[in-house]
């Protein structure tokens, strides 16, 4: 008797490692020897860990989405034509870093655990020689406290809007004061940089009114709302709880969703007003008209962290949480690089005090090209730091300029995919259904 044909698909690789697992659909069910199904409604539900994830139609740029890099654990974004050859209960190999799903588990591939987890903190440096900071993007104690551990270079963002009482009332003061003290502390000899409150449709806490809050990215989010209450309050409140403790520690402040110069003066202004401890005070740039004012910024920010994931919705038009629009925010399109290119050249010296922050880093293929871009400060989850710092390195920078160059002078990003060596089915980039 002739044995079945294995099952045998190719999806957008989302966290690296394999997994062996029986495939089940839905969060209901889930064990450490699953392969679960979801949908990305369905990723803020989940109460266990599975073996691997495969999310139908994600939006790799997502909020939620990003959610699964707290756990770890290799992930797999397919379409919905594509889970409709997936069975439930089928035994299934899956790689997160080739986006391999298939039912033949004979196969062999990297484990989740290749690389170690635990370490001292140490310089990442490339093949050449060149050091490169890999920091840690946090929005827990508990995220913070591994950072240390995993040998982060430091904390480089702190999602302070995701730091929320129990009972989701509005945070004052004492909250503040404890958890910042206390996510410092977890993150041992780090720096910390806590961004202020950024608060946006998608990521909206259970204390603020949702009639205030207009829907999507063109709205009212981030320093937006710093002069309307309750937010204002908010941030009065989390600006005296660091002052509180900003001589205990090494903390850093960034002030997000920042368009234009005027308004960086002004709040940086506003927040000085209210501190009486020096500090650094970045700015956040997540929109085409901030990102290419960078060399006019640096007058009044002690540093700059380009939000990838928002600058690619704002670039590219596409609501970063729609799963229908996903194929628009391309990872792989050449102009997405020639502006990184021109920020980069426009940072000039200043380049260095830089950070990319975002899923963008993480992606296959994309870190080298960053790096020929001359950028060295990069915020990344956590989980992602053994992985990264393994590609580092192996970069020759010789080589990772000339890459740059090339991805650069492409027209399209199917070229873009060649270049880097990547299957081109594996990152559909543009469709119509």
């Amino acid at each position: 008797m002739n044995k079945s044909p294995h099952t045998s698909i190719y999806g957008m690789p989302y966290f690296p490692g394999s997994a062996r697992g029986v495939l089940c659909r839905g969060v209901d069910g889930i064990t450490t020897n699953s392969i679960a199904l979801l949908s990305s409604s369905e990723i803020q539900s989940i109460t266990a860990l599975p073996a691997g994830f495969i999310i139908v139609e994600g939006a790799p740029f997502s909020h939620t989405a990003i959610t699964l890099f707290g756990y770890g654990v290799p992930s797999v974004i397919i379409s919905e034509q594509q889970a409709l050859e997936l069975t439930e209960g089928t035994s299934l190999f899956l790689d997160g870093s080739t986006g391999q799903i298939t039912s033949n588990i004979e196969i062999k591939g990297r484990q989740a655990q290749e690389f170690p987890q635990l370490r001292a903190r140490q310089t990442v440096l490339t093949a050449s020689g060149e050091a490169v900071k890999l920091c840690v993007s946090v929005r827990s104690v508990e995220a913070a406290q591994y950072a240390a551990k995993i040998g982060a270079e430091s904390i480089g963002l702190v999602r302070s809007e995701f730091l929320l009482p129990d009972d989701d009332r509005i945070p004052d003061q004492e909250f503040y004061r404890s958890t910042f003290h206390e996510l410092c502390e977890g993150a041992g000899p780090l720096s910390v940089t806590i961004r202020l409150l950024d608060i946006a449709a998608d990521k909206m806490p259970g204390w603020m009114p949702a009639s205030d809050m207009p829907a999507g990215a063109l709205g009212m989010q981030g320093v937006r709302l710093y002069g309307i209450e309750p937010v204002r309050s908010v941030i009065e409140a989390q600006l005296s709880a660091i002052n509180t403790i900003a001589n205990q520690f090494n903390i850093r402040l960034l002030i997000p969703y920042l368009v234009r110069y005027e308004e960086l003066k002004f709040w940086r202004d506003w927040v000085c007003e209210r501190l009486s401890q020096t500090l650094e005070i970045g700015a956040m740039a997540e929109t085409p008209s901030s990102v290419l004012d960078i060399h006019n910024w640096f007058d009044h920010a002690d540093f700059i962290a380009i939000g990838c994931n928002d600058l690619m919705q704002c670039l590219f038009a596409a609501d970063r949480d729609k799963s229908e629009l996903r194929h628009y925010l391309d990872p792989y399109a050449p102009i997405l690089f020639r502006i990184f290119k021109q920020v980069a050249d426009s940072a000039g010296g200043n380049l260095g005090r830089v950070q990319l922050c975002g899923v963008l880093p993480q992606l296959q293929g994309v870190l080298p090209v960053l790096l020929g871009l001359g950028y060295r400060v990069f915020s990344v989850d956590a989980q992602f730091i053994p992985y990264l710092e393994k590609t580092v390195n192996s970069i020759k920078l010789a080589d990772a300029k000339r890459l740059a160059k090339d991805v650069c002078d492409a027209k399209e990003s199917q070229e873009v995919l060649e270049i880097l060596q990547l299957p081109i089915d594996r990152h559909l980039s543009f469709q119509v259904d």
